[in-house]
C-alpha cells in the first residue's frame, strides 16, 4: 500500500504540471481572443468552460494529494477552543456568502490536546464546507466544544438536509459522494486525521432535518 501511495502520489504530480501549463495558455488566449471578431463571446465561453474544468481537475489532484499523504504529526499541546475560534473567523466570510449563520459554543474551561494544529484545521475546515454543502439554500452551522474525559469533543451540527439511513456506513468511503461536483474525499480525509491523533469521528443525522459530526481527541495528560 505504501509504495501504491506512492506510484500514484508521483503520477499525480506529474499530472498537475501540464495540467498548470494548460491553465495559463488558457488565460492567454482568452486575453488575446479578438474582442471585435464576431465569434470572440463563442470562443470565450468555451474557453471559460475548459478553464472551470481545468481548475476541478486540480482540485481533484489537490484532495488527492492531500488524502494519501502520510500523517506525519507535528504536535504541540493546543487548546481546541482556540484552534476553533481561529477556524470560524476564518470561515466566517464564505459562510456569509452562502447565507450560513455560524453558532458558536465553546466549553467554559481550556481543551488541551496533544494535535498537529494545520492537519486539524483541515479536519474542521471538510466539515464546514460539508455542513454548508449540505444546505444548498442557507442555515445555521452550530459548532460547540466540551470536555469528555479523557477526551475533548467538538460537535459540528447544520440545519440541512441531512444523510439518508442507507447512506450513513458509506459516507466515510473515499470517493463516495451523493453531493454534485464533490470529490469525496472530504469526509474520509477528515477520518483519516483523526484517527492518526488517537481520535474518533462520528455522525449522527436525520432526514430533512440536519446531521453532526462529532469529533474526539484525547485531552493532553496533566
Amino acid at each position: 500500500l505504501e509504495e501504491l501511495a506512492k506510484l500514484t502520489g508521483g503520477l499525480a504530480h506529474e499530472i498537475k504540471n501540464p495540467l498548470s501549463t494548460i491553465k495559463v495558455n488558457l488565460k492567454l488566449i482568452a486575453e488575446e481572443a479578438p474582442p471585435a471578431h464576431e465569434d470572440s463571446p463563442r470562443w470565450l465561453r468555451k474557453i471559460a468552460v475548459v478553464q472551470k474544468e481545468a481548475e476541478r481537475l486540480a482540485q481533484i489532484l489537490d484532495d488527492f494529494l492531500r488524502y494519501i499523504g502520510k500523517s506525519e504529526l507535528q504536535t504541540n499541546p493546543i487548546d481546541v477552543n482556540e484552534l476553533i475560534s481561529e477556524m470560524v473567523d476564518f470561515y466566517t466570510p464564505q459562510a456569509r456568502t452562502n447565507n450560513v449563520t455560524i453558532r458558536l459554543g465553546l466549553s467554559d474551561t481550556p481543551l488541551v490536546c496533544n494535535i498537529d494544529r494545520d492537519m486539524v484545521k483541515q479536519l474542521m475546515l471538510n466539515l464546514f464546507i460539508n455542513a454548508a454543502q449540505a444546505m444548498p439554500s442557507g442555515g445555521e452551522l452550530i459548532i460547540r466544544t466540551r470536555m469528555l474525559s479523557p477526551n475533548a469533543l467538538v460537535e459540528i451540527s447544520d440545519t440541512g438536509i441531512g444523510i439518508d439511513p442507507d447512506k450513513i456506513d458509506k459516507i466515510f468511503d473515499a470517493y463516495y459522494t451523493s453531493k454534485p461536483g464533490g470529490s469525496g474525499l472530504g469526509l474520509s480525509t477528515a477520518q483519516k486525521i483523526a484517527m492518526a491523533h488517537n481520535g474518533s469521528i462520528w455522525v449522527d443525522s436525520q432526514p430533512g432535518r440536519g446531521t453532526s459530526f462529532t469529533v474526539s481527541l484525547p485531552l493532553e495528560a496533566d
